[in-house]
């Protein structure tokens, strides 16, 4: 699993081949993919969290699917942290879900990313679209995934 806190690589190119980004949370995980040339991310769907489900059995078997289904290449998680950048129990929390995802699926990459305001962001340009983000959580969860996958597109692209 690559860490944001690691050194980038240099000169790493664009690997074609589709990839996940998850906004993972306590309630629900948002999930999006790009196209195999790394263009444009869009949403897929918003997978709920099971209380009480140790290790997140269901939640990772349907990443599992998803990762079959997208025949995907990689997958972003990200990594909330504070404004000031600091780890907070989401941090831990998410670093847990990216161990374990690892573990799952150890055929594919997981790469941590930095995720600060990617909610924000989704629930800013949802409202300004119309939406009435209060009612639409799964959409934000999603439109939250879209941001840092296309963040971290984006980022590969401008190496």
């Amino acid at each position: 699993m690559t860490d944001p806190g690691a050194p980038a690589a240099t000169g790493a190119a664009w690997t074609r081949g589709r990839r996940l980004g998850l906004d993972v949370g306590t309630a629900r995980i948002g999930v999006a993919s790009c196209d195999p040339d790394g263009i444009l991310a869009t949403p897929v769907e918003t997978i709920r969290v099971v209380d009480g489900d140790p290790g997140w059995a269901a939640e990772l078997r349907r990443l599992g699917e998803l990762i079959a289904e997208y025949d995907a290449v990689g997958v972003v998680v990200g990594l909330p942290t504070s404004l000031k950048g600091r780890e907070t129990a989401s941090t831990a929390m998410a670093r847990s879900f990216a161990d374990a995802l690892t573990t799952a699926s150890p055929e594919v990459p997981v790469e941590l990313v930095d995720e600060r305001l990617t909610t924000v962001t989704a629930g800013a340009a949802l409202h300004g679209a119309g939406r009435n983000t209060r009612k639409q959580r799964d959409v934000i969860d999603q439109a939250a995934a879209v941001v840092l996958l296309q963040a971290w597109i984006d980022s590969r692209h401008a190496r």
